[in-house]
């Protein structure tokens, strides 16, 4: 397909988004992410379905993307002719009739439930959508089409200007885009935060008949979704950076390594692809510049060692998933022995947003050695929950507590960069996330997983977590991280059970050292991180443990005891209704009482109850 096709193409388009906002019929958006999906956006879906051919009414029902707010989640948005787009948290199926009968039938706007409408301005005393105080903060770049289109339609990415900086590229020398991603300051979101145009630069002055581009989308830290999030509401936007990436590295051809567990994002892929060879923009001779490209899907089995390049590569090749010794990097020699580049689905997915604009554009977001924005997957103990993405330079205590509306019980730490990373205790609060700050506080940003932790959560027990996650999904290659990561996580296991002594945090500290120092990829280099980042700010953890056979925020089965306080009980049940050992018992509305005999100390009443009658004793062993 030729430029002008393209751009009849993209004529076209916004001519129907255009219509679409402006529609004489309803809008019905749903967000039907994963996140969407898991808390019943299918039947939202199924109800709007029924609703509409029960009553004959003519409605598009329109399927989005993961916005943000994944704690409003299922969301449901009705735009009516001449209105602006409203928008509608936790929308159970049973309350779409309700919601549908007023807007189609009654002409009036719901206010139980309303989150905003996404005009400018105001209307009808709504507030906008992003005016919510978790998105108000927020600078959307790579996000910026999340929730708002059809992912599936590529005339909607083609009329937000969607493949507009591939043609501006293809106009452009190959050097000239790798200088303006490097003006940019783009580094990769992957995690270690390597200038992008520097590995590129690499890749390309080394001589070789063929050059690879791999997307990394293996996202496998606990907690983070930001990469699914963003191939599930803009596949393009990936795709038409791995088109600029190729193009400046003069790569022919390309992997997207993502894992099978991600079946919505690898279907979208799949249809988006399709739409690529359709519209010219994949196969041979790219809108007549003489550039070929094709990209292909593999689907990796979820190993957590496979984020790792050269794991990464083996698996490509169908080798087991395995690191080797570095050098030669793999921007010299990588897949099959070729020049590769692997950047993840952040890096590539910012570049259309970079080469559409300009670097001085960019430069405006982020700090001085860290520019641009970052998305993070806000979980944990935080009130408000889901997928942000914020100038890199914000504050911990912004994201926390601005962003994510902060915690209800008392704040303890944050965990950044999931597995690899470290958890920062209150001091920390006002650091600004960037590479360089995180470093120097004993983590690092990682992929941009942020575990917020209360005073209820046990660092030892969070450290052993973490510990036994690596040593599982350690490929056992090396020594040092195939012994040390399971020692480590005996020793934590030791102390979580009253069992540990004094020197075991000595050992715990020697071991990590050895780790660190001798393990052969960055699973094994970084794994000890939580362990010494909790040994350094929360020492007296492991020392109560230790000393005192104690668990301070009673976690550990075995050092705490559960009781019910009876003038705090008022015998509502919930704690009846969710133990699986049936240890509570008592009629409603009276003091319940709990079978210490029958509990299994999986706090699940503990969690559940809301007049804080559930104490968590710390129980002292006698040693």
């Amino acid at each position: 397909m030729s430029a002008m096709t393209i751009a009849e193409r993209r004529s076209g388009a916004e001519t129907r988004w255009k219509k679409l906002q402006d529609a004489k019929d309803p809008v019905i958006y749903v967000g039907a992410g994963s996140c969407g999906r898991a808390a019943g956006a299918t039947d939202v879906i199924a109800a709007v379905e029924e609703y509409l051919g029960k009553k004959k009414l003519e409605a598009r029902i329109v399927e989005v993307g993961c916005i943000g707010p994944c704690y409003l989640e299922p969301l449901l948005d009705i735009q009516m002719p001449g209105r602006p787009r409203i928008s509608y948290s936790n929308v159970a199926a049973k309350r779409v009739p309700k919601i549908l009968n007023l807007f189609l039938e009654k002409n009036k706007v719901p206010q139980a439930g309303c989150v905003g409408h996404f005009a400018e301005g105001e209307f009808d005393g709504i507030p906008r959508f992003f005016d919510h105080p978790m998105l108000e903060r927020q600078v959307r770049v790579v996000l910026r089409n999340c929730g708002i289109i059809d992912p599936e339609e590529v005339d909607h990415y083609l009329a937000r200007d969607g493949y507009k900086a591939i043609e501006k590229c293809l106009s452009m020398k190959p050097e000239d885009v790798i200088e303006a991603v490097k003006t940019a300051g783009l580094r990769g979101r992957g995690g270690a935060g390597f200038p992008t145009w520097q590995k590129w630069s690499f890749c390309r002055s080394t001589k070789s008949d063929q050059r690879y581009l791999i997307c990394n989308a293996d996202e496998g830290d606990p907690g983070a979704f930001m990469n699914r999030s963003l191939i599930e509401g803009d596949p393009h936007a990936l795709l038409e950076g791995m088109l600029i990436a190729a193009y400046a590295i003069g790569a022919s051809k390309a992997f997207i390594y993502i894992r099978a567990e991600y079946p919505l994002a690898i279907e979208r892929l799949k249809k988006a692809i399709g739409q690529m060879h359709q519209l010219g923009l994949l196969g041979e001779d790219i809108l007549g510049s003489g550039f070929d490209f094709e990209i292909k899907i593999k689907e990796g089995a979820g190993a957590f060692v496979c984020g790792e390049e050269t794991a990464l590569i083996a698996s490509i090749e169908g080798k087991r998933g395995m690191p080797r010794t570095r050098p030669p990097f793999p921007a010299v020699s990588g897949l099959w022995g070729k020049p590769t580049i692997i950047n993840n689905v952040e890096t590539l997915g910012t570049l259309p947003n970079v080469l559409r604009n300009d670097a001085t554009w960019y430069n405006r977001f982020g700090t001085e050695t860290s520019k641009g924005t970052k998305t993070f997957s806000l979980v944990g103990k935080v009130r408000r929950t889901g997928l942000i993405e914020v100038p890199l330079g914000t504050t911990l205590r912004e994201v926390i507590y601005d962003i994510g509306g902060g915690l209800v019980k008392d704040f303890k730490a944050v965990q950044t960069g999931g597995p690899s990373g470290g958890c920062l205790g209150e001091e920390f609060l006002d650091t600004p996330i960037d590479y360089e700050n995180l470093a120097a506080a004993g983590s690092i940003m990682g992929s941009g997983g942020l575990i917020i932790l209360d005073k209820d959560t046990c660092i030892v027990d969070t450290a052993k977590y973490f510990l036994r996650f690596t040593q599982e999904e350690s490929c056992g290659k090396c020594v040092p991280c195939r012994v040390g990561t399971r020692h480590l996580a005996e020793i934590l296991e030791k102390i979580c059970k009253g069992k540990g002594e004094i020197h075991d945090i000595a050992k715990l500290e020697k071991l990590a050292a050895a780790l660190k120092g001798g393990s052969l990829c960055g699973l094994g280099q970084t794994a000890p991180n939580p362990v010494l980042s909790a040994l350094k700010y929360f020492r007296d953890e492991f020392l109560a443990h230790t000393q005192e056979s104690r668990c301070p925020a009673a976690v550990c089965k075995d050092l705490v005891v559960y009781r019910i306080i009876e003038d705090q009980c008022t015998g509502c049940q919930q704690c009846v209704k969710v133990c699986p050992t049936d240890a509570i018992t008592g009629p409603r509305s009276e003091p319940h009482n709990l079978d210490l005999e029958k509990c299994i100390k999986c706090r699940a009443c503990y969690e559940i109850c809301r007049y804080d009658a559930i104490a968590g004793d710390a129980i002292v062993i006698e040693s």
